[in-house]
């Protein structure tokens, strides 16, 4: 098995373990531009936890094994109109802002990230990197020898294939997700309002329904009035009818 010595000094071993990019998200959270495929130097950088200066020695040492693997410089109207430094301008990046004003702009892919681990020695993240390449081949070489692993490596195989493909799903259906929170808060707002006038409302009609009671209290009493009123005027009538005769004989 190759040593990790082995691997930062010769360029065909590495080339042998490029096609591992899944070890990069397992040792440490990598934060893509929007575009979900290149990273800024500042962002690799942030991500071995070096300073960018070393980045740029590695570069300059293996510039061309670099660009092999996906690494690109925009420049000029190149890196005004790219769409990555559009996207990244207008909405700033996850979790790293584009670097404004400036001429050049070197962007790394996720091949790429994994051949600077390969190369870069003063990192204990890279170094973390190569150890896991190494140990998981040795595991995958041992297994090899086994007829019983052979069936379980080609799941996994697939099943690590498979998780590489859905980081960039989610990335996509990250701004959906929020999308749908934002309506939904909007709609529990909305909701929040209908509510209160709702409340409002059975208030109103509480209110209105103690004034009917008020009111066919006061209906009742004037009908007991009229009633005690009627009874009066037809005692009067016969009152006065009796007394009409009498008058009449008097004047006899």
């Amino acid at each position: 098995m190759p040593t990790e010595v082995a691997l930062l000094e010769s360029r065909a071993l590495r080339a042998d373990h490029l096609g591992r990019v899944d070890v990069l998200e397992k040792v440490k959270a990598l934060q893509l531009l929007p575009d979900g495929l290149h990273v800024t130097t500042e962002g690799v950088a942030q991500y071995f936890a070096v300073h960018r200066d070393a980045v740029h020695s590695v570069v300059k040492r293996h510039r061309d094994e670099l660009a092999s693997n996906g690494m690109i410089t925009i420049s000029g109207s190149e890196l005004r109109g790219h769409d990555v430094a559009k996207t990244a301008t207008s909405s700033g990046s996850a979790g790293e802002s584009y670097p404004q004003g400036r001429r050049h702009q070197r962007l790394f892919t996720r091949r790429a990230i994994l051949n600077v681990a390969m190369l870069l020695r003063d990192s204990d993240v890279a170094k973390y990197v190569r150890t896991y390449l190494l140990d998981t081949e040795e595991l995958r070489q041992g297994q090899m020898t086994d007829p019983r692993f052979d069936g379980l490596d080609r799941r996994v195989t697939n099943l690590e294939a498979s998780m590489a493909q859905v980081g960039p799903a989610l990335q996509e259906l990250g701004p959906v997700l929020q999308r749908m929170s934002m309506r939904l808060e909007h709609m529990d707002q909305r909701l929040e309002t209908i509510d209160h006038r709702l409340d409002s409302m059975d208030r109103r009609f509480d209110g209105i329904d103690r004034r009917l009671d008020a009111t066919d209290r006061v209906v009742g009493a004037m009908s007991v009035r009229v009633t005690d009123l009627s009874e009066d005027m037809a005692e009067i009538k016969r009152h006065l009818h009796l007394k009409a005769p009498r008058q009449r004989r008097r004047k006899r």
